[in-house]
């Protein structure tokens, strides 16, 4: 079992980022939270998981990807997935104290979860993360021709659907 630092350290690092990009495609606050002390648990049971690994925090976004895909998995063989997806979500961003910047945010959350999952979770890797397209293409299995192509078509979604919000709040 890594020691307690190790797993502390990983945690401060890595978990805020990780439970943002579980949130993007679970869209469920509870299945983002256990995804994420999944992966928790199981970095502490396979202490060398991370031994031989360049870049933690997309190794640990992969192991992220992978889980939620699991649960989508084992979750359409007993609900039909749609179903799931349409309950109520919960808000990748933190509350803002300015109403205007709430209704942005609120207004941002809902188009993101829109969006089709393969371009939420770019453009959420590519924004929140800084990943670079050769990096999310590594991430997710894709091209980075194709990685940039899905996040181009969610950048256009996402300005489409909040340019009335936006030129009214301005």
């Amino acid at each position: 079992m890594p020691a307690g630092d190790t797993l502390e350290r990983l945690y401060d690092a890595h978990a805020t980022s990780l439970y943002a990009f579980a949130l993007s495609l679970t869209r469920r606050d509870s299945d983002s939270r256990d995804l994420l002390q999944d992966l928790f648990v199981k970095l502490a049971r396979h202490p060398g998981a991370l031994d031989d690994v360049h870049d933690e925090r997309s190794f640990l976004l992969r192991w992220m990807r992978n889980a939620a895909v699991d649960l989508f998995r084992r979750r359409q063989s007993r609900e039909h997935l749609g179903e799931a997806l349409a309950e109520e979500t919960a808000s990748p961003f933190a509350p803002a104290p300015d109403p205007d910047d709430q209704a942005f945010r609120d207004a941002l959350a809902e188009a993101l979860f829109e969006l089709p999952e393969e371009q939420r979770a770019i453009v959420q890797l590519k924004l929140w993360e800084g990943m670079t397209f050769e990096a999310i293409a590594q991430l997710l299995n894709i091209s980075p021709n194709t990685a940039a192509s899905r996040y181009r078509y969610g950048l256009d979604k996402l300005r489409l659907r909040l340019r009335p919000l936006y030129e009214e709040l301005q």
